[in-house]
């Protein structure tokens, strides 16, 4: 009965999904491209025959699309010939996935949950597994993956209490699709107990994909040769989240209020203890907004899309406003403050910060990604803070303690050397899973 009203909803939801797209499109225009196959309804073929089989990968968005190269790099080696069919339900994580494809591959929208647009979606790609990244669960998908005789798995799985607790609330509903898996693998083993209690058929803790990940080399050579230019320590506010940049405003203020400035005079330096900040927002579509919240604050700002090949100009604030090149960015920075963190929103993830050796301070809020939180915490590449204030003032502090510093690089270069080999462990469990399901 509740799969029954669900399902109604989200076809009555239709139109209004439509219309988001349009919305949505006005910025990325990638939003509106192929929308009828986020309703099941194609113009390509599925992925061409070949000698291995053909494995369906779903990465909503970015960081999971980023992460899921390497699990897809893992299982052509293990699965020659295999056949990739990847779907995005964000504009980043499509413009990301399209670097995953080889010849044969296909790319596609996820199809929107119900239960017509997930069959069309089956009966013509015909997958023979499914893979979803990290949290991607959806009912009807669930239900007619297996209804369709595809074992569909649940890869580098994550679940928050927060998620266990609103899961919860869904009852039935939430208890069947996560017990409807095939398996899944969890990232930690907090997230494996977290998915049995709503029914999920772990099979194991394999880590974290993102551990696998190397940070792009020739993006993050570029960056710390202009951190070497730079006259002032760099410190990065990665990925912040909406709310979080006024709050370094006001925190930056109390720390040196703005003088007065002639218009005939070069403004003050308005930054306070000689930090130069990086500030890369979480998301594309605030770009804009953000380089104008810190300009009516009174700061002077320099977008890296104005940059070009050269160092960055002088400003008070740096904006990060490109997509692809977080390791440009924290190889310009010696730390960062973790986005996310700091308003009540989960946090982001800092393993890529720990890859290009970028110590971090994080606010109270990592619930999304607790346990590399608390690995990072515990090797001493990343500090608990009270608030943003105190992260300001720690961070600031630390870039003036060469050798703090680079004690606490070294040790976020070694986190990420202690806990490779998830994507490894994952690709040869799923190479079982194939080997079973073939006659």
């Amino acid at each position: 009965m509740m799969r029954f009203l669900y399902s109604a909803a989200v076809w009555l939801a239709q139109p209004l999904v439509r219309r988001k797209l349009r919305r949505r499109a006005a910025a990325e225009p990638l939003y509106g491209e192929h929308i009828a196959e986020r309703f099941g309804h194609y113009t390509q073929p599925a992925p061409a025959p070949g000698e291995g089989p053909c494995v369906w990968l779903h990465a909503v968005s970015l960081g999971e699309t980023l992460a899921a190269a390497t699990l897809v790099t893992a299982l052509r080696q293990q699965l020659p010939g295999m056949r990739l069919l990847l779907t995005h339900g964000t504009a980043t994580g499509r413009a990301a996935g399209a670097r995953l494809l080889q010849p044969g591959d296909v790319q596609v929208w996820q199809p929107w949950d119900t239960m017509g647009a997930v069959r069309r979606f089956l009966a013509h790609f015909q997958p023979q597994i499914g893979l979803l990244m990290e949290t991607e669960l959806w009912p009807n998908l669930v239900a007619e993956s297996a209804r369709a005789g595809v074992p569909l798995c649940l890869v580098n799985a994550r679940l928050s209490e927060k998620t266990l607790r609103r899961s919860r609330r869904w009852g039935a509903l939430a208890r069947d699709t996560y017990a409807g898996l095939h398996a899944a693998w969890a990232q930690g083993e907090a997230d494996a107990q977290r998915l049995r209690q709503l029914g999920a058929p772990v099979r194991g803790v394999m880590g974290n994909f993102k551990f696998d990940m190397a940070p792009n080399a020739t993006q993050l050579a570029q960056g710390r040769a202009w951190r070497t230019a730079s006259a002032r320590p760099v410190l990065m506010f990665a990925s912040a989240r909406e709310g979080e940049e006024a709050m370094l405003i006001e925190v930056l203020k109390r720390n040196r209020p703005l003088a007065p400035v002639d218009s005939a005079q070069e403004a003050p330096e308005i930054i306070a203890d000689g930090v130069q900040w990086l500030v890369v927002p979480r998301h594309p579509q605030r770009f804009d907004e953000v380089a104008a919240l810190f300009t009516a604050a009174g700061y002077t700002v320099a977008r890296r899309s104005q940059w070009g090949a050269d160092c960055p100009v002088a400003a008070d604030v740096w904006l990060g406003d490109s997509l692809g090149e977080m390791a440009l960015y924290f190889g310009l920075a010696h730390a960062a403050l973790l986005g996310g963190s700091f308003a009540p929103l989960g946090g982001q993830n800092l393993i890529e910060a720990a890859a290009c050796g970028v110590p971090v301070f994080m606010g109270p809020h990592t619930y999304n990604f607790a346990e590399p939180a608390q690995l990072a915490a515990q090797a001493e590449a990343a500090f608990v803070c009270a608030d943003l204030a105190d992260a300001v003032d720690r961070g600031t502090a630390l870039l003036q303690q060469p050798h703090r510093l680079e004690t606490a690089q070294q040790a976020a270069l070694g986190l990420g050397a202690a806990h490779r080999g998830a994507a490894q462990r994952t690709a040869q469990a799923l190479v079982t899973v194939l080997a079973k399901k073939r006659p």
